[in-house]
């Protein structure tokens, strides 16, 4: 019998919206729309006769009517849009198959998922997030190596990978009032110290702040601080972090210390009030002429473009100060995986393999990119049609000289205690705001680290299960 199309369980217009014109695929196999309600009769000694199961595709990748929940973080309107017409369209291809969207409350995702575990409804797809804790508690298939070979990167787990990435890592650069620039005759700095000479024309000048910062959400300091990070302590040691497990180095090195002197040097030219300035509010002070740059993610420009559609963006990257281009980007560790428990039902295996197979073929997957101003992940890249300054994007990622995670996004020996990359932020606040110097915001750190290594210590195995 065919199945009647899934309901996505996503609240008010959003879901209705997305909902509509939804179609099937031109991939779907070739009898589907030949499946329908088949009776087998057989005259019993009764005299009654019995409706036999419903008949299967000759070339379903299942052997009976399967059921997947799904979850990802719905708090992006984008990504709302997008995970529903992709699964609708799932769902219209695999008429044998219901892929079942659960909200995934937004900001507090990694809670929720935490809950749903907690209570036996783990989903069997998710949008994962805290791979290594997961992957540490067996709660995550491995995924196969015809699904793997997708994507140009992953991150594997002790050989094995668990997740794909939805996108390139969110890149962080420079986007800028392209017609202010235009207007004081600026271009954009090809060395970081043309960068930091920029920076004080623009305050010179006086009508606007240089730079406008979201300070007050304190995930959002992390877009600075890896930069710095990133320029001066693992352009050096790529596995500072490892050696701060073992003792051989702290931070009070050099390079870590330097790193808060790039932060002092770029962040003088924040607006007024940056500390109490939230994310949200920064596309208002670039659209309203407050401000002539912000240091962020991709998934800005279309915030920007929601804002002011009038608005000219420009973009570029901030060359480090030894003249390299490091950017964050390519495949981390969290993206789309299986829940261990679904992989072990065979029928749930094939279809879970199947969704993510399906959700990144190039005509879907340009759905999602699209939406969310996603840099493609794959080897076969999806025909985008995107903004210039994506494109930008996209082609810097190509010639970087250094593409990878975030500091807090590294696994293994250099993933982070718990907890410790907020308070590494907390204390760079307190520099930038001058509360504290330098060398006792180290030693801090030290004191930190010291206590956080007693209960996770990947290195020596403390806290991993």
């Amino acid at each position: 019998m065919r199945k009647k199309l899934v309901a996505v369980l996503l609240s008010g217009a959003m879901a209705a919206a997305t909902l509509t014109g939804c179609g099937g695929s031109a991939d779907a196999p070739a009898d589907n729309a030949e499946q329908g309600a088949e009776e087998a009769g057989a005259e019993e000694e009764t005299g009654t006769e019995e409706e036999a199961a419903p008949a299967q595709s000759a070339d379903s990748i299942v052997s009976a009517p399967t059921e997947l929940t799904y979850i990802f973080a719905d708090g992006d309107e984008g990504a709302k849009a997008s995970m529903n017409e992709i699964v609708n369209k799932f769902n219209d291809t695999y008429p044998d198959i219901t892929v079942t969207i659960e909200p995934g409350n937004g900001g507090a995702y990694s809670e929720f998922i935490k809950t749903k575990d907690s209570v036996g409804e783990f989903p069997d797809v998710m949008e994962m997030r805290d791979t290594a804790m997961y992957v540490r508690a067996g709660k995550l298939a491995p995924l196969p190596d015809d699904i793997v070979s997708l994507f140009r990167t992953t991150t594997a787990f002790d050989g094995q990978v668990y997740t794909v990435p939805f996108g390139g890592e969110n890149t962080n650069g420079i986007i800028y009032n392209k017609a202010y620039f235009d207007e004081n005759g600026w271009s954009e700095p090809a060395t970081y110290d043309e960068f930091i000479t920029l920076c004080q024309n623009i305050k010179d000048k006086g009508d606007m702040a240089p730079l406008v910062v979201g300070g007050q959400d304190i995930w959002h300091m992390g877009f600075w601080f890896h930069k710095a990070y990133n320029d001066q302590v693992l352009s050096k040691d790529p596995d500072f972090i490892k050696h701060c497990y073992e003792g051989t180095k702290d931070f009070s090195d050099d390079s870590f210390k330097a790193a808060f002197e790039e932060l002092q040097t770029i962040l003088q030219y924040a607006q007024d009030g940056w500390i109490s300035t939230p994310d949200a509010q920064i596309t208002t002070f670039l659209v309203n002429d407050m401000a002539a740059m912000m240091y962020s993610g991709t998934h800005m420009f279309s915030q920007i473009a929601a804002a002011d559609p009038e608005f000219e963006m420009g973009w570029f990257a901030v060359p480090s100060p030894d003249g390299k281009t490091r950017l964050v980007g390519g495949g981390g560790a969290g993206g789309l995986a299986i829940s261990a428990e679904a992989a072990a039902d065979p029928d749930k295996k094939a279809a879970a393999e199947a969704f993510i197979k399906f959700f990144y073929q190039p005509e879907n997957y340009k759905i999602y990119c699209e939406k969310l101003s996603a840099i493609p992940a794959t080897v076969e890249e999806p025909d985008l049609e995107v903004m210039d300054v994506f494109q930008e994007v996209i082609d810097a990622n190509a010639t970087a000289d250094d593409l990878a995670p975030m500091w807090n996004g590294k696994v293994g020996e250099n993933e982070l205690p718990p907890d410790f990359r907020n308070f590494t932020y907390k204390t760079l606040i307190e520099v930038l705001q001058g509360t504290r110097d330098i060398d006792s915001a180290c030693e801090e750190l030290n004191k930190t680290w010291k206590v956080s290594m007693e209960s996770f210590n990947p290195v020596t195995g403390v806290g991993i299960e």
